[in-house]
């Protein structure tokens, strides 16, 4: 066969496999995992690569021209590349969906995470204005003993104790507030399989109660040393509490409205979603028990870098969720 035969039968197969390569930057993770707007699949690469193998070898055997050789040369170093370079590994992969993979998750369910959001905060901010106006409605919303413990906790009076905890040493604490935080986090994404109700649910009482708190200790003048223990762990977990809802928003949102798909399809790749987003909440939270076992108690910091560490925190996760991941190529 003559090359200008050879090229003309077969240049669609090898257009297409560049194309497949170089829309990709040259990735072996985004070439495994991305589709050539519907040209070439990923189950067609591994015959397309033994394909122009075959062409490379035909070409060399006719002595055709180099500038065809040299082609096909580069194609299938290039696809030796993407289809047999070593996996990176694991830690990369959970370094990797930390910092690009889990931001787009949560962009991805944006109007989820909005709603929670608002279920959330609002609740919140309502509860901390009413205490300010009507003062006696906390024991309708706590017991006398649980205001008693929260003021005793945040008592200015006493600079010796740890804020917000009674006793405990640090380590201790930070065993309590691991599973204080991540019991939340589950039992809220959890709600969404009652159609997302359940969901909603936590995430008002969570509100209700904090805002219950937050209020009371603010309106009879404890609210400095509660400012100054929770500014440091808020970032991280009020947060992660609002994208654990999220997640369960979604949830529910796969059992209502399916679509177009089986409910059980749905349900199921909602749930996948949900889960990968908890992964992200649960190192949320993780963080945010270390910050509030370790930096929020003590008395000793000044108020003003307390502060000016919750700014730099709460910067810092916006900037992560908002921007993570963003001209980044997608993980397997």
């Amino acid at each position: 066969m003559r090359q200008e035969q050879f090229v003309a039968r077969h240049q669609a197969e090898w257009v297409a496999f560049e194309s497949w390569l170089q829309a990709r930057g040259g990735s072996a993770r985004r070439a495994r995992h991305e589709r050539n707007n519907g040209v070439l699949t990923d189950e067609d690469v591994p015959a397309r690569y033994r394909r122009i193998c075959q062409h490379l070898a035909l070409a060399r055997r006719r002595g055709y021209s180099p500038v065809v050789v040299d082609r096909l040369q580069a194609l299938m170093q290039q696809g030796h590349g993407v289809l047999y370079r070593t996996p990176p590994p694991r830690w990369q992969h959970a370094v990797r969906f930390l910092l690009a993979d889990f931001p787009r998750l949560v962009r991805s369910e944006a109007g989820c995470m909005t709603v929670a959001a608002v279920v959330f905060v609002v609740p919140l901010v309502l509860m901390f204005v009413l205490l300010q106006v009507r003062p006696e409605l906390v024991y309708s919303l706590a017991s006398p003993e649980q205001v008693a413990m929260y003021e005793r906790m945040y008592d200015p009076s006493d600079a010796r104790h740890a804020l917000g905890r009674e006793s405990g040493s640090d380590w201790q604490m930070f065993g309590v507030y691991i599973w204080n935080n991540i019991s939340i986090g589950l039992r809220t994404f959890a709600g969404g399989l009652l159609a997302g109700v359940g969901a909603l649910f936590v995430l008002v009482v969570n509100g209700v109660g904090i805002g219950t708190v937050f209020g009371h200790l603010q309106q009879i003048g404890y609210g400095d040393p509660l400012w100054r223990f929770v500014c440091g762990h808020a970032p991280f977990e009020l947060t992660a509490i609002v994208l654990a809802g999220g997640a369960g928003l979604r949830l529910g949102l796969g059992l209502i409205a399916p679509g177009r798909r089986r409910r059980v399809d749905a349900l199921a790749s909602a749930g996948a979603k949900g889960a990968r987003l908890c992964l992200g909440v649960a190192f949320m939270l993780l963080v945010a028990a270390f910050i509030e076992a370790f930096w929020s108690p003590p008395q000793s910091i000044p108020a003003a870098v307390k502060y000016s560490v919750s700014g730099v925190l709460w910067t810092l996760v916006a900037v992560w969720l908002g921007f993570g991941g963003r001209g980044v190529a997608d993980a397997d």
